[in-house]
């Protein structure tokens, strides 16, 4: 089997929010994603999606995928899509960095892998646990009654883990992490994720104003060395995110005792191969993770919901479901939430179908 076409799309994923607010008064309130499909010789398909979350969260941004696949894209034509390693191989070859620009083509080659097998992709990741697995719901940042307000509602919905956005004023932020807590029940899971937005003297404030209170801190500084030095003053459990980006900075934080546990997003890892090669690393270091991606829609979502299933439950401290916090379907068979927990699709491959009239005209073809 043989690439013989690439073809992608833009598509704008509005929120039902209207829009996602995180640190340093950044917000989106349409996502730019782009859907693509790897074509073969042999008449199967696979499909991938990325969605950089704007341009101000990692250095990624949306026309940016689009730009770096029409730079990566003819050296893929002829390339097995079923020898992932290699596949992988060739695109680091030919473009340094950049892994969120491949991550698309890789899922999409997953997807086939798995059609040409018959197999779901969560098989070809070792297998499901279990009927289903645990999701969290990110808290957009407003004022702390209103966020204390969105996970009584988020709850009501059978979310248990919540992921507040904080990384503003500190006491703000205090206040925050304080009124949700009071909303919570035994069982539930709490996050303050700064996503970098804390100096180092505002996230100790922040962490010693909160050790009574049940809940994990994410991400509370820029850099590595700064969020180590934050850890070792704190006494809740503690994530890493924005810092880690691949197999090295995995074994260093380990090293250095930086966490906890540790969210791998696939776009920021470049693709399935790589994050399912993280997942497993973490899983025999002992790491908790959240799996997930920067955004997406139902491919990414689908995506998400393989690796995330595949994952001994014990070792997944959760994973999300962006399609449902955005307005727009864009495939058909995707995974849905139900009462906070999710299940990866049963057919082969991701087990998406793309709705073609959703997408529209492609922005791009290469054969």
């Amino acid at each position: 089997m043989k690439i013989s076409g690439i073809t992608a799309w833009q598509v704008d994923l509005p929120l039902h929010e209207g829009n996602y607010k995180w640190s340093g008064g950044k917000s989106v309130a349409v996502f730019d994603s782009t859907v693509v499909r790897v074509e073969t010789d042999c008449d199967l398909e696979g499909v991938g999606e990325v969605c950089p979350l704007g341009p101000v969260y990692l250095p990624s941004y949306a026309s940016g995928v689009r730009a770096g696949l029409e730079e990566l894209g003819p050296s893929l034509l002829g390339q097995n899509p079923l020898h992932l390693w290699q596949l992988n191989h060739v695109m680091d070859g030919a473009m340094k960095g950049h892994p969120y620009v491949k991550s698309a083509i890789d899922m999409a080659c997953w997807d086939l892998l798995g059609k040409a097998s018959g197999l779901p992709v969560s098989s070809l990741l070792g297998g499901v646990h279990g009927d289903d697995f645990v999701l969290y719901r990110a808290i957009s940042q407003v004022s702390p009654e209103d966020m204390a307000q969105n996970v009584a509602d988020y709850r009501a919905d059978g979310y248990r883990r919540f992921q507040l956005k904080v990384g503003g004023d500190p006491d703000v932020d205090i206040e925050r992490i304080r009124q949700v807590a009071e909303r919570l029940h035994p069982g539930d899971k709490l996050v303050a994720d700064a996503n970098t937005g804390w100096l180092k003297h505002e996230a100790m404030r922040v962490v010693k104003a909160v050790e009574d209170v049940d809940v994990y801190i994410e991400q509370p500084c820029l850099r590595y060395e700064d969020c180590l030095s934050v850890r070792r003053h704190c006494g809740n459990p503690f994530i890493l995110d924005e810092v880690i980006d691949g197999i090295p900075q995995i074994l260093q934080a380990s090293h250095d005792l930086a966490m906890d546990a540790v969210n791998i997003k696939i776009s920021k890892f470049g693709g399935l191969t790589k994050a399912s090669q993280a997942r497993d690393l973490c899983v025999s270091l002992g790491i908790a993770m959240t799996l997930e991606d920067t955004w997406g829609g139902d491919v990414v979502t689908a995506a998400i919901s393989h690796l995330a299933h595949s994952t001994p439950p014990e070792y997944l401290f959760s994973a999300t479901d962006f399609n449902s916090y955005v307005t727009k379907s864009i495939a058909d068979a995707a995974p849905r939430r139900v009462n906070g927990r999710m299940a990866s699709p049963s057919g082969p491959g991701l087990g998406v179908t793309l709705i073609p009239g959703v997408l529209g005209d492609p922005v791009l073809e290469i054969r």
